[in-house]
């Protein structure tokens, strides 16, 4: 089915050359100057092979002279001798042939950088414009992986479709000296290429086919590759002893792979053979005919070179054309694959609003009936939820896995969009806030937050990353957090290299890590704060002394936190407690320990694991 869903047609081929266009006008915006030399060069260069053929054809016919003629032969060591001119003339494109192709080289591969690098960059920048629940989605995944890795194809193409002007140029020219001698020299030559354009660009586009189908499956691939064999994985590796199952996966999913583009790759080897021979049989047919026509005494000798090596240069030269046209097409599919991540949109309409957070905030935020759904599915994360939360309020987050928590974090920090009712800040809806202007007004950690390869100072500076110089700011952070005593013990202290992905680096314990990443929602003068389990690899103790002084620096201004460790929930001002993505019970923690609820129940269970 994925196969069939992943079809490329003929029309689907030719249809993906309109990117090309706007792929040209990319390369052009990233460098017009290296642009347009290397068009020079090319049109220059298309105009040597004719140029060498023509004068090899006068060398020839002069020598032939000087064999036949003896009076004309002792001029021949002379200088002045016209041969002489030809030969140097002849040296001459041969040099400058040399140094264009260099230049070229040099063009394109300076280009392809640019190129690489600009797309690189308009991945990520769009990327970020994009809806979070996106990045949750397999298929998104997908479209994302192909431009991604499709870098490599984008530069290929960028020389190909230059290379087949250039050559395309030097068609017109070798096919106007042809065309003069004989026309039915050309009809040969359509007739051999014909076929193995048909061919070609069949053969790319099930390619393509096959590579597109494929996508999850690749994925999955560079998955185990990466999982087998990473320093973040070794000891579940070593201590499952998980390296066969990886291994054995790896082999079924790759053997499959493998059988499906080895069938592909030997009827391609087989038709390309056959197309191959025809075009040898046109050669020598076409080589006969002007044979022929010099033993008569019709063309000279040189023209017999000239015309044999223009008919040889064509044959090449369109085989190649036909050849490149269809991976053209297929590399222009992938082309389409950035193009169209690039022109996704975010589903919800979140990034529209213009309005700035007002500061400080006088009301504070309100749940009105909220429900969300992710996309795709038919269960409610969360469903009817109301309560408020006002400036200066600590609130706390409880339930089970799976009953909300993290929703109602990602839902406040705007990175999800309700399905149903709708969140307020100060009586204003969020959509309608700038989302740049609402996120630097909230500070947030999450549960499963990135240990980013950076230095121990820019690690911290990811929550206010335009602080990133501000090096009394991030001490500080790191201060509040209880990161500094972590940074302190580092070799480098705020220079220091975090993790084991590059040289020098050194690695935190988890606990560590986590003061780290803490410090990350203290570089931020924001004016609502959550920490969503970001304490988990702490102690007791630790965790509930990170509290204290989290409790400590959010005088006036609104928290949430959520933990399962009831002696740190207790701490908050009001306590919200969800079941089934649905409000159960609200209060402080006298007030439902009161209650005698589920929140009572759950809390008096933990307690005895104390005693």
């Amino acid at each position: 089915m994925a196969q069939a869903k992943n079809k490329i047609f003929f029309s689907d081929q030719f249809a993906s050359l309109r990117n090309v266009p706007r792929f040209f006008r990319m390369i052009w915006a990233v460098s017009p100057g290296l642009t347009l030399w290397n068009v020079v060069l090319r049109v220059v260069q298309a105009a040597v092979p004719l140029a060498m053929l023509y004068v090899g054809k006068e060398i020839i016919d002069i020598v032939v002279q000087a064999v036949s003629e003896p009076k004309f032969a002792e001029g021949i060591k002379h200088i002045s001798h016209p041969v002489w001119y030809w030969v140097g003339l002849e040296f001459g494109l041969a040099v400058a042939n040399s140094l264009l192709s260099r230049a070229i080289t040099l063009t394109d591969s300076l280009l392809g950088d640019l190129v690489n690098n600009d797309s690189s960059v308009r991945i990520i920048r769009h990327a970020a414009t994009l809806d979070l629940y996106q990045f949750e989605d397999a298929t998104f995944y997908d479209k994302l992986e192909r431009a991604r890795t499709q870098t490599a194809g984008r530069t290929a193409l960028m020389s190909m479709v230059l290379s087949q002007a250039q050559d395309l140029i030097t068609v017109v020219f070798l096919a106007a000296g042809l065309t003069a001698f004989n026309p039915w020299l050309m009809l040969i030559l359509c007739v051999a290429v014909i076929p193995s354009f048909i061919g070609e660009t069949k053969f790319n586009r099930d390619s393509y086919s096959l590579t597109r189908s494929w996508t999850p499956e690749r994925r999955e691939l560079d998955y185990l590759r990466y999982i087998g064999a990473s320093n973040e994985t070794a000891k579940e590796i070593k201590i499952f002893g998980l390296e066969g199952f990886i291994a054995d996966r790896f082999k079924v999913i790759s053997d499959k792979y493998y059988k499906a583009n080895r069938a592909l790759a030997m009827r391609r080897a087989a038709w390309g053979g056959l197309f191959s021979a025809l075009g040898t049989a046109s050669y020598y047919a076409a080589y006969v005919f002007i044979v022929g026509q010099t033993v008569l005494g019709i063309i000279s000798i040189g023209t017999l070179t000239f015309l044999a090596g223009a008919f040889s240069r064509l044959q090449g030269l369109l085989q190649g054309i036909v050849s490149r046209f269809s991976r053209i097409a297929e590399t222009a599919l992938y082309l389409q694959d950035l193009f169209e991540f690039l022109e996704l949109k975010p589903l919800s309409q979140s990034h529209s609003g213009t309005h700035k957070v007002p500061r400080p905030i006088r009301e504070g935020f309100r749940f009105e009936n909220v429900g969300f759904q992710y996309p795709g599915s038919e269960r409610w994360a969360l469903r009817h939820l109301s309560f408020d939360l006002p400036p200066g309020q600590k609130l706390a987050l409880v339930g089970e896995n799976g009953a909300g928590k993290t929703t109602v974090v990602k839902l406040l920090a705007n990175l999800y969009e309700p399905t149903e009712g709708r969140i307020l800040l100060d009586g204003v809806d969020l959509r309608e806030y700038d989302p740049d202007d609402l996120r630097r007004e909230i500070g947030i950690i999450f549960q499963d937050y990135v240990r980013f390869m950076f230095t121990a100072a820019e690690n911290i500076a990811i929550g206010n990353i335009p602080e990133r110089q501000n090096r009394p700011r991030i001490e500080d952070a790191a201060e509040k957090s209880l990161a500094d005593a972590v940074v302190e013990h580092l070799p480098k202290k705020y220079d220091q290299m975090l993790g084991k992905r590059f040289t020098g680096g050194i690695d935190l314990s988890g606990g560590q890590w986590q003061k780290v990443a803490l410090a990350r929602a203290y570089m931020r003068e924001a004016q609502l704060v959550i920490l969503d389990e970001p304490t988990a690899a702490l102690d007791a103790r630790a965790e509930h002394e990170v509290f204290l002084r989290f409790a400590e620096l959010m005088q006036g201004k609104a928290a949430v936190l959520i933990s399962h460790r009831f002696s740190t929930v207790r701490m908050a001002d009001r306590i919200l407690f969800l079941e089934n993505g649905q409000l159960l019970e609200l209060g402080s923690h006298e007030e439902l320990l009161a209650k005698g609820g589920k929140y009572a129940e759950l809390f008096r269970l933990q307690a005895k694991g104390y005693l």
